[in-house]
């Protein structure tokens, strides 16, 4: 027969069991954690600790604060606009509100829609015609010709992360060695330093006239393999947001333990050993700083280089509907500032998920 003891033996043993595996939950959550707070849903951990069984009065409070609070935030912004909106009068109409420009990202979405029907059966009516005529000629020579539509507008964004992506892969190629070279080298930092505090306040509308005179001289090509528009604003990207991350990886070079470099001498590694094992782990938090800052720069910069560069994207997007004057001409620009700023919302919050996947310093 089983005694008391026994009983109370094993009632300890199932709640040890339940702590246990309610300690193992909310280690599992902690880490969790962490990354959903770099991707933008930290309001997520609050359920996922209700649902684990943790108390629900704190986590409701923290649910309140992470998801409540910005809901509230943003529901105020929404009802003030939509308030004062109708004040302001321009040339074009009154200002549009929230349920106008909610209305043209409707009809954008319609029109990339009615443009994709239409460059199917484009491509359909070809493939008929081909296919006839190679019924009745097996040797007949047959061929597709491209669509050649107006870019859609979530085409134009398409293009506008295209170029955003070269520039900063560009800007990322030439700073992150020179940065190294600067860290390193006091002589070369001293030479460099000059040219970087000349041309790191630069305007990309002083940038853009040189750029595009250069590569209309240079970039000579019956069949170019980009179009000269795409490059112009790819390298105006590249000129103004390398300077962030040059001198954050030069500062973290700089910043580099010394008793690291000093075993890197004892060891008599061979210069690149030393650069991949030593100087980039340790210098990797305040690179990815940089990074994150050049990709802003450049985001923000591409706008006006697309702009006067008639580069086919958000910014030319703009710039045309500017043109245009139509009644939803301004409903279809503030359309486009929420897409430029949700899209540098994300490639923030990409660059940070990134920086905590390959370092192990601290994201904020």
């Amino acid at each position: 027969m089983s005694t008391a003891s026994d009983v109370l033996t094993g009632a300890d043993a199932i709640e040890a069991a339940r702590t246990a595996r309610r300690d193992r939950w909310q280690a599992r959550i902690a880490r969790i954690a962490g990354f959903l707070n770099i991707l933008g849903l930290g309001w997520l951990t609050p359920l996922m600790r209700m649902a684990a069984g943790e108390p629900v009065q704190p986590q409701l409070k923290e649910l309140w604060r992470t998801l409540g609070i910005p809901l509230a935030a943003i529901a105020i912004f929404l009802a003030a606009w939509g308030f004062l909106a109708p004040k302001v009068k321009t040339s074009l109409g009154v200002l549009p509100g929230p349920v106008q420009v909610y209305s043209q990202a409707e009809n954008l979405w319609a029109e990339h829609l009615a443009a994709r029907a239409k460059q199917q059966a484009f491509y359909e009516r070809q493939e008929k015609r081909n296919a006839k005529l190679l019924a009745e000629n097996p040797n007949a020579k047959v061929k597709i010709r491209p669509y050649t539509g107006a870019p859609t507008y979530l085409d134009q964004i398409v293009t506008s992360l295209e170029t955003v992506f070269t520039g900063f892969l560009f800007a990322t190629l030439v700073a992150v060695p020179l940065g190294v070279f600067c860290g390193l080298s006091r002589t070369v930092n001293t030479a460099i330093n000059p040219l970087i505090q000349i041309f790191k306040p630069v305007s990309p509308l002083a940038w853009l006239p040189l750029v595009t005179m250069v590569v209309s001289a240079l970039y000579v090509s019956a069949d170019p393999l980009f179009p000269k528009s795409f490059l112009i604003s790819a390298i105006t990207v590249t000129l103004c947001s390398l300077w962030p991350t040059l001198i954050n990886t030069a500062v973290g070079v700089a910043s580099i333990d010394k008793d690291l470099v000093n075993v890197g001498r004892v060891l008599r590694l061979p210069w690149h050993t030393k650069i991949v094992k030593i100087v980039l782990p340790s210098s990797l938090p305040l690179i990815f700083t940089g990074l994150r800052l050049s990709l802003g720069v450049g985001w923000m910069v591409l706008i006006a280089a697309e702009m006067l560069a008639q580069n086919p994207g958000l910014g030319k997007f703009v710039w045309d509907e500017f043109q245009n004057g139509s009644s939803a001409s301004l409903s279809r620009i503030m359309v486009a500032v929420f897409t430029i700023g949700i899209i540098g919302f994300l490639l923030d919050r990409i660059m940070m998920a990134l920086q905590a996947a390959f370092s192990h310093g601290p994201v904020r």
